[in-house]
């Protein structure tokens, strides 16, 4: 069997191929072999595998599902051509025979490497030469300080692992004659290189697994001037039918931690690198490290800022049982609507986060008004019509919540200016007050309460065009309604799934759609929640186990 490729058919790297290695994993995390920031994307989301009897994609509890083709998979044998869809992107599989393959090659002698310590080759870099140099040697003196002082402001402005990347390469390449670079980063969990991020000017990228592991394990900037004549690669080896000729690679260290390495080579250039180009790659790689280190404790930070959100809607879920599941459904449609609307992925991350906290003033609501399970009278409503306005108190005094405010704050508003607290009008409430009262809405009317059933959700959107103009926004109306024509947020209604095989979300109360294969005692997320459930059977009637997260691991 050939190797395994990943050919990116969506987003902003489009048409890059990716090696699949023994195992790849794909997720939102900035530590997944493959990055996708997509919200749509759990940060672990799935993973394929290399196995003796084929190549294999398996989805990890991902939040949304992973399909090959239109079908949800728990786990998947790959063909060749299999399009396989995570979140809003798509991904093709592709097989390479043994001669095509990208192989990274194993080195059996040490000849014509040159090795150093990294860290005496970065102090050599900004060394006044010794002797008297030409103008030529000056200007590139410059070129050589300019990019790394560039490399640093890079450093300082991007948090995206893969534009830095991309930004980092360029400098390199731009400096010194590589065909072919690559980035590779230590998984944490396997303690194996995973490529991160591929260059290729000449087709496939062939990687020396001797050359970066060496660079990786001892610390040292590694040089080979003519791999390709090099006997430690033998006549027939794939490094010779790519026309490898020079290579270099050094280690990205950061306070003494090995992240991973910076690689280039080139083709049918023998000697094309020199001793001063392995100093600038050196010194590209240690701004390189700090970013990678700094972007991972971003990503730390955002988790831990994501939980403490998600800790206080279960507080508001699991006071107002009545309406159980409310939260996680508007943050949904509310995400559906705004990427309709086209809003940028920042403002996706705050829309979320405003859906998760919209009704974080119910905190404050008696347990006899959020309790009770027929109308409530005049009075109980003016005591509940409160809860935005508590929810913006709550909000007001930290710094990195108040983006979240119009969420809390505006989301009862009517644009015919009939709402509360304020009873604005128009765009005068706040586009977010106006997208949250839509989602808010569409989920109440298709959700069951005590004293009534859930409206079909054709139903429900024929009442979302009547208040066009008056109780709604026209333009976030539209959207909603094509995000489900579109089928976007069909499977978030509380029963859509109802019908077939399916089963209750004990957190949520939405059904969840039993994935074609399951057995008892697998486990899958709910698609609202995103809460792990294991498939257990009692009495002929399948039910799901909700699992703690240290059920997980």
């Amino acid at each position: 069997m050939g190797e395994g490729y990943l050919v990116l058919l969506s987003g902003p790297n489009r048409g890059q191929r990716i090696r699949l290695g023994q195992s790849l994993t794909i997720g939102r995390n900035p530590d997944s072999g493959l990055c996708i920031e997509d919200l749509q994307v759990s940060r672990r989301h799935a993973v394929i595998e290399q196995r003796p009897n084929g190549i294999f994609v398996r989805d990890l509890g991902s939040g949304n599902g992973t399909y090959v083709g239109e079908r949800r998979i728990l786990e998947y044998r790959l063909a060749e051509g299999d399009i396989i869809r995570i979140g809003t992107n798509e991904l093709k599989f592709e097989l390479a025979s043994p001669s095509q393959s990208a192989i990274m090659v194993e080195a059996n002698t040490a000849s014509r490497i040159e090795a150093s310590d990294a860290n005496n080759v970065y102090e050599t870099f900004f060394q006044a030469p010794s002797n008297a140099v030409t103008p030529e040697q000056q200007r590139k003196i410059q070129e050589r300080l300019a990019a790394v002082y560039k490399a640093n402001q890079i450093i300082a402005s991007e948090r995206d692992l893969h534009r830095l990347f991309e930004q980092v390469l360029d400098q390199i390449f731009g400096l010194v004659p590589a065909h072919n670079g690559a980035i590779l980063l230590k998984d944490i969990k396997t303690d194996t290189l995973v490529t991160e991020y591929v260059r290729s000017g000449s087709g496939e990228t062939v990687i020396s697994s001797t050359i970066v592991n060496r660079a990786l394990e001892n610390n040292e900037a590694v040089l080979t001037l003519d791999a390709a004549g090099d006997a430690r690669f033998g006549a027939g080896a794939s490094i010779i039918a790519q026309n490898i000729c020079s290579a270099m690679c050094a280690p990205l260290t950061h306070q003494q931690e090995r992240l991973g390495v910076i690689y280039v080579d080139t083709r049918g250039t023998p000697n094309a690198f020199t001793k001063s180009d392995l100093e600038l790659l050196v010194a590209l790689s240690a701004p390189a490290a700090i970013a990678i280190k700094n972007a991972q404790y971003v990503h730390q930070l955002e988790r831990a800022y994501h939980d403490t959100l998600i800790v206080i809607a279960n507080a508001i879920e699991m006071r107002d049982h009545y309406t159980v599941g409310h939260t996680w459904r508007v943050t949904n449609f509310g995400l559906a609507i705004a990427r309709q609307l086209g809003w940028p992925q920042e403002q996706l991350n705050i829309c979320e986060m405003g859906g998760v906290l919209h009704d974080v003033g119910k905190i404050g609501v008696m347990d006899s008004i959020l309790q009770k399970a027929s109308a409530l009278t005049d009075e109980e409503y003016a005591q509940m019509k409160i809860h935005p306005e508590r929810g913006a108190r709550m909000l007001r005094d930290v710094e990195f919540l108040k983006p979240l405010i119009p969420y809390c704050l505006y989301h009862h508003e009517r644009y015919d200016g009939r709402g509360y607290p304020f009873g604005l009008a128009g765009d005068a409430i706040p586009i977010e007050g106006r997208l949250m009262a839509v989602a808010d809405t569409f989920d109440a009317m298709t959700s069951n309460r005590p004293y009534r059933k859930g409206l079909p959700a054709e139903v429900a959107i024929e009442e979302l065009v009547k208040g066009k103009g008056t109780q709604f926004d026209p333009q976030i109306v539209d959207a909603c309604v094509a995000a489900y024509h579109a089928g976007k947020i069909s499977q978030i209604i509380q029963e859509s799934q109802k019908e077939g095989a399916s089963i209750v979300c004990p957190w949520c109360s939405t059904y969840i759609a039993i994935p074609d294969g399951a057995k008892v005692g697998d486990t899958f997320p709910c698609q609202v929640c995103k809460r792990h459930i294991r498939l257990q059977q009692q009495n002929e009637a399948y039910y799901g186990e909700l699992l703690a997260e240290s059920d997980l691991t």
